[in-house]
């Protein structure tokens, strides 16, 4: 198992990936802190925990569609 190191909101998260998924993990993340960064500039910083739970919330949203 593969460990890379992800920076979402200015944080940064050491997470396991499959070998050989780095790059896929590491886009996925990049992804990810766009849509926190779009969230803090339109609702500010309501903490960590929350941006993450929104940001997933979008997420699946698009997903969905």
């Amino acid at each position: 198992m593969a460990q890379i190191e992800v920076a979402i909101n200015g944080r940064s998260y050491q997470i396991a990936c499959d070998n050989g998924q780095e790059a896929h993990s590491a886009e996925l993340a990049q992804y990810v802190d766009r849509k926190v960064a779009e969230l803090v500039a339109s609702v500010g910083q309501p903490g960590d925990a929350r941006l993450l739970v929104m940001a997933a919330l979008l997420i699946a949203d698009e997903l969905a569609d």
